[in-house]
């Protein structure tokens, strides 16, 4: 038998350790060159081509950090922190965020962020303006795909407001949906195989926090490893943090809709044979 301080201090030590030997292996800042690749899978498995990655936040379970108050108490009615996590379409986590208030909404915790700084001053190093598969004009930036807690931008896609939509429209927002949904898969995976994200985390809130960054580099050590089992991303247990919808600026809905053009032109259509993968996806159910 051990005492607790003795078994807290091997956890926050352990996990501290996982963390900072995995991290820049298994989830560094991707350089141009990676980004063009992550492109590439988004293209060709989610039909969304120029997309280098998804992002979204979630609810991590936690008991009542002493004198917070109701701070992080969510409107779900139970305590958590929010992890915000941006993922690639082969469900690897590039970017993580752990420790923002349950009480938060994804696009506070977003533009708090190192990620959402660096994205809104153009330095995460994405490669310039590349055309669309099959055309030559016009040239589109390379963006992230979230749902619409998030503020539309040069860089970042959200989906149309779901009223009156034109058939143009509809169709823009099921394949964002379908490049969308590849972070909430990631998130299944995560849960379904570190399960301690199954219930509450019975500890103090900086070790809780310490076990779930290594759960993530964990996930995308075992997930370039040994590849991960589709039925482990059907289902998870963390809740969506909470949605506050945000306006946009002018350009990005420019860009929004060239993209929402180039879905409906005949460059642009979904092949049948590319949907396999995609389709798998739309089956989940996660809330």
């Amino acid at each position: 038998m051990i005492g607790k301080s003795t078994a807290s201090n091997i956890i926050k030590e352990t996990c501290c350790a996982i963390w900072d030997v995995l991290h820049g292996v298994v989830m560094s800042k991707p350089s141009k060159e990676e980004w063009l690749k992550i492109a590439e899978v988004f293209s060709q498995t989610c039909n969304f081509p120029n997309c280098v990655g998804a992002l979204d936040g979630k609810h991590i379970r936690v008991i009542k950090p002493k004198m917070s108050g109701s701070r992080f108490f969510n409107y779900k009615k139970f305590f958590s922190v929010v992890l915000f996590a941006v993922s690639d379409a082969n469900y690897c986590f590039r970017y993580i965020d752990i420790g923002s208030y349950g009480s938060s909404s994804d696009s506070a915790v977003f533009s708090h962020s190192d990620f959402g700084h660096l994205l809104n001053r153009n330095a995460l190093d994405l490669p310039g303006d590349t055309a669309l598969p099959g055309t030559t004009d016009p040239a589109l930036p390379f963006v992230f795909v979230g749902d619409e807690a998030f503020a539309l931008g040069e860089h970042l896609m959200r989906p149309y407001s779901s009223r009156g939509l034109s058939l143009e429209r509809r169709i823009f927002n099921y394949r964002l949906t379908r490049a969308r949904r590849v972070v909430e898969c990631a998130f299944g995976i995560l849960s379904n195989k570190w399960r301690f994200l199954h219930s509450p985390i019975n500890l103090k809130l900086e070790n809780a926090i310490s076990a779930v960054k290594a759960a993530c580099v964990l996930h995308n050590f075992v997930r370039q490893r040994d590849g991960f089992n589709f039925e482990d991303s059907l289902e998870h247990s963390m809740e969506r943090s909470n949605f506050t919808g945000v306006r946009g600026n002018r350009h990005g809905a420019t860009i929004r809709d060239k993209f929402a053009d180039y879905f409906m032109s005949p460059e642009g259509e979904v092949q049948r044979g590319r949907c396999l993968g995609s389709c798998k996806l739309s089956k989940l159910n996660y809330y």
